[in-house]
């Protein structure tokens, strides 16, 4: 096959992002693997998406660094591509790490992958749904049994009663953005600041006012779903839990989260069940689910990161696992004729 990743920036990938595990495993079983950032996309005149991308010269790669250094380096093929000379184009760029100067390139990748889907292009995840999981309302979709109480709101009025009715402890973080940037704990003795932190992130848009989960002081756990399905391979499920051993309270990663193995139980599975349908209607292939207790407090649509991660933790690859659903979507393709829509085509 061959395959097309999305991705921010080639220049600002880094070996241990999922996307380049999930390129280099495509790459060694045998598959033309390209590599193109949303600022290399282009619209062709003859009708088509397109773009200047890369790909490793070599046959194999024992890692990640020495894939990508292949990728970026003098040695690595650069291409002119089109949409018909893909089957599968991943989008894995991700709108909220772009800064103010790259605003263009927040829904460069969905609009071209919406173009790629109307050439026969199978597109992961599906960018018709994709285009309307911009900010954290989408997530407002699904049912409420598995969200934490939430108020979306500007007004700052609003957002101390909410507090006062949630007995002085709330979350607040921007509608927009993700890897844990402008999210604040408002407790008792916070109450003088509360209109200083509103105004703080309502200046980039909405704010999200959350009750205050108990569980989260054991931080949360990200949980892969595959076509709709918890992801493990050999009875190992992809999931780790995230844990900021300092006192601050946001457990991704990049904001100093430590990771942890965990055990994947019932009601986390229950979970998974409960917004399986919602993804299967949205095309979702690949997402990650952040969990806290029994309640959902975030869907990453875009770029799930850690995949890379809980296969080293869990000793099984689960990379292998998501090319192969991509060389299964390819055949049902191929199978039935064009006569499935991507939508459908991405969860199978």
């Amino acid at each position: 096959m061959r395959i097309g990743f999305v991705i921010n920036d080639i220049k600002t990938e880094q070996p241990g992002y999922t996307t380049v595990r999930l390129a280099m495993k495509a790459h060694n079983m045998g598959h033309d693997v390209y590599l193109m950032g949303v600022g290399d996309l282009a619209y062709y005149p003859d009708g088509f998406m397109g773009a200047r991308a890369r790909k490793a010269a070599k046959n194999k790669f024992k890692t990640s660094e020495s894939y990508l250094t292949s990728v970026k380096s003098d040695k690595g093929i650069e291409e002119r591509i089109t949409a018909p000379d893909l089957d599968i184009l991943m989008l894995r760029n991700d709108p909220a790490a772009e800064g103010d100067s790259r605003g263009w390139a927040q829904i460069a990748g969905v609009v071209f992958g919406q173009l790629a889907t109307q050439s026969g292009v199978i597109v992961l995840n599906d960018p018709n749904s994709l285009a309307d999981a911009f900010n954290k309302m989408y997530f407002q979709h699904f049912p409420e049994i598995v969200r934490p109480r939430t108020l979306i709101t500007r007004n700052v009025k609003e957002i101390r009663e909410f507090y006062e009715e949630q007995n002085g402890k709330i979350i607040l973080k921007p509608l927009q953005g993700s890897g844990g940037s402008g999210v604040f704990i408002v407790k008792e003795d916070d109450a003088t600041n509360l209109n200083q932190m509103v105004e703080a992130i309502s200046r980039d848009g909405y704010v999200i006012a959350q009750e205050y989960l108990t569980a989260a002081s054991e931080g949360d756990v990200r949980l892969f779903v595959m076509n709709g399905e918890a992801l493990q391979v050999k009875g190992k499920y992809a999931a780790f839990r995230r844990k900021n051993e300092s006192e601050d309270i946001r457990s991704n990663v990049h904001a100093g989260g430590k990771v942890h193995p965990v055990k994947v139980d019932d009601t986390m599975l229950k979970i998974v069940e409960t917004v399986r349908p919602k993804l299967i209607q949205d095309g979702m292939f690949l997402v990650g689910l952040d969990i806290v207790g029994d309640k959902l407090m975030e869907i990453n649509v875009f770029s799930p990161g850690g995949l890379g991660i809980v296969s080293e933790m869990e000793g099984v690859d689960f990379t292998e696992t998501v090319i192969e659903a991509f060389e299964k979507k390819f055949a049902y393709k191929q199978t039935y004729e064009g006569h499935l829509a991507n939508h459908s085509l991405a969860v199978l």
